[in-house]
């Protein structure tokens, strides 16, 4: 995305302007092809000859873009934008011809990669359902088949750990003071587990912080609280490791997700019931 939005803001910036985000919007992504011409086998980024095309004819030939990328339809505004931007002349025009060859094999490349990613995606539900964990996982709010799946495929069967903050410190994320004779310095997490691991638990956590009233309510509680106030970045790390811990238990004790112990904790329950 980034290479595509580097060549367009040198040779076609106007195009870049038709959507607010135009890497996110369907629509945009289906008119860049047609307008470059990737898979109908001809020449693209002849501006002039797409533009010749009439609104109507670039509007059906969008729309089918759209159908085989597996959406429904497509959005009018952006789609009449980006055709009204053929006729910009902004940026360097000398370079239009070899640059808009690069953008089309950039977007070839992407669509490439975008269909690998949900094949594998698929695979790794497959084995999900397989190992009949996916009730289990998905009974934490926030937290998809796709994301759990590529968490466990970093720490393999959760059995093998000894407690929920064994596998917290195999990602990296336990907290460790540093110490060195009578200095000591602040907590900070030890990064020492595995990154994939790291980078699985972070990616769950934007999910859950939207879904999630036990973490965002813990993740506001951390970066609002007066004493030891932690920054996003800090609290984000912490509701990363209660996911861990949490899906271990889940999956450990083959006992769906419950708000209530994921708030409170079960010893302060038992309390509450004697």
């Amino acid at each position: 995305m980034q290479t595509v939005r580097d060549l367009l803001e040198c040779v076609w910036p106007a195009a870049l302007e038709a959507a607010k985000q135009p890497f996110k919007s369907a629509t945009w992504v289906a008119a860049m092809a047609v307008v470059m011409g990737h898979g109908r086998g001809q020449d693209g980024g002849d501006l002039d000859r797409t533009r010749r095309l009439g609104l109507a004819r670039f509007e059906r030939a969008v729309r089918a873009e759209v159908t085989r990328r597996g959406r429904v339809r497509p959005c009018l505004r952006i789609l009449r934008r980006l055709f009204a931007a053929l006729t910009d002349a902004a940026g360097v025009l000398a370079h239009r011809t070899a640059v808009f060859e690069r953008v089309e094999w950039t977007l070839s490349d992407w669509d490439q990669a975008r269909a690998k990613l949900a094949d594998v995606e698929s695979r790794m539900t497959a084995v999900l359902n397989e190992l009949g964990l996916t009730r289990l996982v998905t009974s934490i709010d926030g937290l998809s088949p796709v994301g759990a799946a590529a968490i466990l495929a970093q720490t393999g069967d959760l059995h093998r750990f000894t407690s929920a903050r064994a596998v917290v410190k195999h990602a990296g994320l336990a907290p460790r003071e540093r110490k060195s004779g009578t200095f000591t310095g602040r907590a900070r997490v030890t990064g020492a587990g595995r990154p994939g691991l790291r980078v699985a638990a972070w990616r769950a956590v934007w999910g859950c912080l939207q879904t999630n009233r036990v973490y965002a309510a813990r993740y506001r509680h951390l970066t609002g609280r007066e004493h030891n106030r932690l920054t996003p970045t800090q609290a984000q790390t912490a509701v990363a490791g209660a996911i861990l811990r949490q899906l271990y238990a889940v999956v450990v004790h083959q006992q769906a997700w419950d708000p209530v112990i994921a708030t409170h904790g079960t010893r302060r329950l038992d309390v509450a019931a004697a």
